[in-house]
């Protein structure tokens, strides 16, 4: 599609930061209590000047549905499921 000309800037397996590490100074020192949420999309292009993300999904676990909807409330992008 990217050779056609149809979709621009095609990227694979691009991460998403849906929330942020969080972290919390013991004695001192700064420690990671809490891991940051990564999405990491299968295809992100440029269609008609807008960013598509797509995901392969074999199967839409609970972990993937609230991680598609953080996409669309943090970044505003609806994530196309091929």
């Amino acid at each position: 599609m990217e050779r056609a000309g149809t979709i621009e800037r095609l990227a694979l397996q691009v991460p998403y930061t849906l929330l942020d590490a969080q972290y919390e100074t013991v004695n001192g020192k700064r420690q990671c209590i809490e891991r940051a949420v990564i999405y990491r999309a299968d295809f992100v292009y440029l269609k008609d000047g807008k960013i598509v993300v797509e995901d392969a999904k074999g199967v839409r676990t609970k972990e993937y549905i609230i991680k598609r909807k953080l996409m669309l409330k943090n970044y505003g992008i609806r994530i196309q499921e091929v």
